[in-house]
């Protein structure tokens, strides 16, 4: 916006003639008081922004007229939309307020100028994009309210690209890059066609002017012989046609600039290698009693009669709509001179609804009728944003997806038609049909075939979800599904399980700590987390929760001092002894160990100068709970108290029993064998080894899985350094899709 300015006669003449073509040319503006009411926004509006230039020197409110006359004109807005166009930069750029809209033009125009002031900081790349994700995450929460704002918004930036000449090359780039990024797009997926194309390319003449100027020179030069050939082509259709009596008109003109530069880097290919550059449309008036998809193939059928058509470039949008509303026939036939030539056969509602959007027909509050893809859309964008602590920037990733993606077509068992993203998996089908049976997935058949539930879906495919009452969502399904709706249910219940599993082994925690007379606080808290070796409160709580934190020995934790329960040693010695360092360093350690003094198990026995084995029968490992037998050949055997052979010696050779305690072991592996069930899968396997093996470096020995009726049962025996590998590695496996129950197998051999 330019500084002020006194406005001159030629300046109010020329107000003055463009909102006569603005009134003497209204659409859908027949309602008593219409007029009225776009009058008034226009004196509002003109006494507001009187005396304001634009950038271009032009009287500013020339700017609103333009965006009234897109907004009725080419997008089919009635009276509302077209006042609320004019007045939409006055209460951002004028002393004229919200309020004053309120008491001046009613509560549903100040709600739509609402809505376009808070959006008018849209994204951007820069430096503070998650700011600027922000706000279109706020342009899009207007789409629940009144899809009209978007539209007005997109008018806006529709006039704001036929005048970017007089922006400066930095705000020109700026907002080219966001048009392109953006608005074209989202133009594209309401509906609105001819501006989606034109938005385009005026976005490449701006990002890329010497290969615009390029494209737009030779589509110049060769002019007068496209018409030519659309003429010559379009001769013996238009006869037939008349013969069959049908009203109807034919139009042709060249693809668009930026159409055929993505063709261009697509095949990479010169533009003189673009063949169907050429595009005719039909566009008829229905017959009484025939159908319009009838007269479509009708017109296709006269078509080729005449032309030979390219089979792989019938698209058939008469059928099955796309998500946006629009409909048409669309072929490739070889025209005259051997050149390719698209037709479009719409009937007059199509061309309507393509050219000025389905949007122009979206249905207000008290219309009843089915609900359109459009709706379905739009609640998706509205599950989207109804999660607050969603990241901005991986917001608006997700929804570009949804925004950009070309949609295929899937059935159901039953045949009905579900429309789903391309690249999508059958867990996103899954989720489409209902919340629960994608939580509830185990796999899917596709065209009758079994299949995982991460197979990607192809357009035609018929498919059916297999479900278990034992199935739940996984974290790496987040890396499969491309919806949103899938995603945020996903998380959803992650979050819900992740949040239910701290609970219960909170709960558990406080239920043992009451049986001992115990008050939970921080510092207990915090002993307990020593001698387990968690990290944090909430990794506790999940291993109490899932078993892999036992707290049968609770009581001796608590009554620990704090210094004890943090002393880690790599020497083989007396703990308590008062001997000093010199006497420690005096020899090794006789055979005459004092069964009462604990000592500390190291990881290098031979030169502890007392040995120590592991028992085959219950085989512990470091930091399980142990005891030591010491046999009459002078070594130590290490037990577990709860093993059979130990309570045997207990019982019987008490005073071998030694009290013994693990050192950290980080060199010197220990056997252990995990036992697994659940429902099999393809890549099951593949997916336990990888993490057993890549991703907690743990050394396999032997892994044996069995599968009857789709439910496997397994062991793994495998090396681990301590008890708390062993934690991990069934905290990791627990969340492998298809696992039910997994534990570790206390008592075996080798």
């Amino acid at each position: 916006m330019g500084s002020k300015d006194i406005f001159d006669e030629e300046d109010v003449k020329r107000i003055q003639s463009e909102y006569d073509s603005l009134v003497n040319n209204l659409l859908r503006c027949n309602k008593p008081g219409d007029r009225e009411l776009i009058q008034k926004a226009f004196n509002v509006a003109n006494k507001a922004h009187w005396n304001m230039r634009r950038k271009s020197g032009e009287p500013y409110i020339l700017h609103p007229i333009a965006v009234a006359k897109i907004v009725n004109q080419e997008i089919g807005l009635g009276a509302r939309s077209i006042a609320t166009a004019l007045l939409h930069d006055a209460v951002e750029d004028t002393d004229y307020t919200i309020e004053e809209v309120n008491k001046d033009f009613g509560p549903k125009i100040a709600s739509l100028i609402d809505g376009l002031t808070k959006i008018s900081g849209t994204y951007y790349k820069g430096t503070s994009s998650s700011m600027q994700a922000e706000n279109f995450r706020r342009m899009l929460l207007t789409l629940s309210d009144d899809l009209r704002v978007i539209l007005i918004k997109i008018a806006d930036r529709l006039h704001n690209m036929r005048t970017l000449d007089s922006m400066t090359e930095s705000k020109k780039m700026k907002i080219a890059g966001e048009t392109i990024f953006l608005y074209a797009p989202l133009a594209n997926r309401i509906g609105l066609y001819a501006i989606k194309s034109e938005l385009e390319d005026l976005s490449f003449k701006y990002r890329q002017p010497v290969i615009y100027e390029e494209i737009a020179s030779k589509m110049k030069h060769g002019e007068k012989k496209y018409y030519s050939l659309i003429n010559k082509f379009s001769l013996p259709i238009i006869n037939k046609l008349k013969e069959s009596g049908l009203a109807f008109e034919i139009s042709g003109r060249p693809k668009s600039i930026f159409s055929i530069w993505k063709k261009m880097q697509s095949k990479n290919v010169p533009f003189e290698e673009i063949y169907d550059v050429l595009a005719v449309r039909i566009v008829f008036e229905p017959l009484p009693g025939i159908a319009e998809k009838t007269t479509c193939w009708n017109i296709y059928s006269v078509i080729t009669d005449s032309y030979l058509p390219k089979p792989d470039r019938l698209r058939d949008w008469v059928s099955r709509p796309k998500p946006n509303g629009y409909e048409a026939l669309h072929l490739t036939v070889m025209g005259p001179e051997g050149r390719w030539v698209e037709v479009q056969i719409r009937s007059k509602r199509m061309d309507e609804i393509a050219e000025r959007g389905y949007a122009a027909h979206y249905k207000y509050k008290g219309d009843n009728s089915p609900e359109t893809e459009l709706d379905k859309w739009i609640k998706q964008i509205q599950m989207m944003l109804e999660n607050p602590l969603e990241d901005p920037i991986e917001f608006l990733d997700e929804f570009k997806m949804n925004l950009f993606s070309s949609e295929i077509m899937v059935f159901t068992p039953k045949g009905t038609l579900v429309s789903l993203p391309k690249g999508a998996s059958a867990l996103d089908f899954a989720y489409e049909i209902h919340t629960e049976i994608g939580n509830k997935a185990i796999g899917a058949k596709i065209n009758y075939r079994l299949n995982p539930i991460n197979a990607t879906l192809m357009s035609g495919d018929q498919v059916e979800i297999i479900t278990s009452d034992i199935a739940k969502p996984e974290k790496e399904w987040l890396s499969f599904v491309s919806t949103s709706k899938a995603k945020e249910a996903i998380k959803n219940s992650l979050r819900a399980e992740s949040t239910n599993r701290i609970q219960k082994g909170m709960d558990i925690l406080e239920a043992k700590l009451a049986e001992l007379g115990v008050t939970p606080n921080t510092e207990i808290v915090r002993k307990i987390m020593l001698s387990y070796d968690v990290l944090n409160k909430d990794e506790l709580y999940s291993g109490i929760e899932l078993g892999t934190v036992n707290l049968d020995n609770l009581r001796k934790i608590i009554r620990k001092s704090p210094a004890k329960s943090v002393i880690k040693y790599w020497e083989l010695k007396l703990l308590g002894s008062k001997k000093d360092k010199k006497g420690e360093e005096e020899g090794p350690l006789t055979k005459d160990i004092d069964p009462s003094s604990p000592f500390l198990l190291r990881e290098n026995v031979e030169d502890a100068g007392q040995s120590y084995e592991i028992a085959k029968c219950c085989n512990p490992i470091p930091g399980d709970e142990v005891v030591g037998y010491r046999s009459p050949e002078g070594s130590i055997v290490i037990h577990k108290p709860k093993c059979p052979v130990a309570i045997r010696i207990m019982s019987n050779e008490g005073n071998r029993i030694i009290a013994v305690r693990w050192a950290i072991h980080k060199l010197v592996s220990f056997l252990a064998r995990i036992s697994m069930t659940g429902v099999d899968r393809i890549g099951l396997v593949n997916d336990l080894t990888n993490i057993i093996s890549s991703e907690l470096k743990v050394n396999m020995t032997n892994i044996n899985i069995s599968v009857k009726d789709g439910i496997f049962e397994g062991t793994i025996d495998l090396y681990v350094h301590h008890t708390q590998d062993i934690n991990n590695l069934i905290l990791k496996i627990s969340n492998v899709r298809g696992i039910e129950s997994i534990k570790r197998v206390e008592d075996f051999s080798e």
